[in-house]
């Protein structure tokens, strides 16, 4: 039996925006919940260009770096290399219920639309569809072509969820971290699970007796 209260999938892919998945990690592991990670080649690149984080190449390293970054707990981050085919991800049987790639490039994008399955993060994505499962994207570009316009459809019509990186400003953000938090907020919402780095919407009205008109 786990020690932890439930296990979630996160993918990291090469688009920009390593920092909200660094961010949703943090969040994660805070509410006691196990990782089970996956880190592209090309996400190790974005985040050497985007912050100042030194990913080591190999799985297990990353997995040592990452549990020291975030203080994580023994076996609360789990990261498998592209190949690692035997991990509990490429497996219906094994598969969490959720898994989340933020961000996620329109490469990856493409891969899972079309079933290529060519690494373990697009089997396990491929797995989360196939067994009805939760499956979050996180894509950061723009504009978006008509290709990625048509596989975030092809996409939404299996059941996955897209929720592109685009932060609002109605909370009226002081920082790039309030900007970040907001897209994490919505992942964590969408993954069913409380969060209290954003105000949710019309909650002052909750408590009172009568709204105005």
């Amino acid at each position: 039996m786990s020690d932890f209260k439930q296990s979630i999938t996160l993918a990291i892919t090469g688009a920009s925006g390593v920092q909200y998945a660094l961010r949703l990690m943090e969040v994660l592991l805070a509410q006691d919940i196990r990782v089970l990670l996956m880190v592209s080649k090309a996400a190790q690149v974005v985040a050497a260009t985007e912050t100042t984080l030194k990913l080591p190449s190999t799985a297990s390293a990353q997995q040592v770096y990452f549990t020291d970054l975030f203080a994580a707990k023994a076996g609360q981050i789990k990261v498998f290399a592209k190949e690692q085919w035997m991990a509990p991800v490429a497996s219906g049987s094994g598969s969490p219920n959720t898994m989340v790639i933020c961000p996620c490039s329109t490469g990856t994008l493409s891969a899972i639309a079309v079933g290529a399955s060519n690494n373990l993060i697009e089997r396990a994505a491929d797995v989360v569809l196939k067994e009805r499962k939760k499956l979050i994207l996180v894509p950061r570009e723009a504009p978006y072509s008509e290709i990625h316009l048509e596989n975030m459809l092809k996409l939404t019509r299996m059941g996955a969820v897209i929720l592109p990186a685009s932060p609002g400003f109605y909370h009226q953000p002081e920082s790039i971290a309030d900007l970040i938090d907001f897209v994490v907020a919505r992942i964590l919402s969408q993954i069913g699970l409380e969060q209290n780095l954003l105000k949710v919407w019309g909650s002052e009205y909750l408590n009172t007796q009568e709204s105005k008109e």
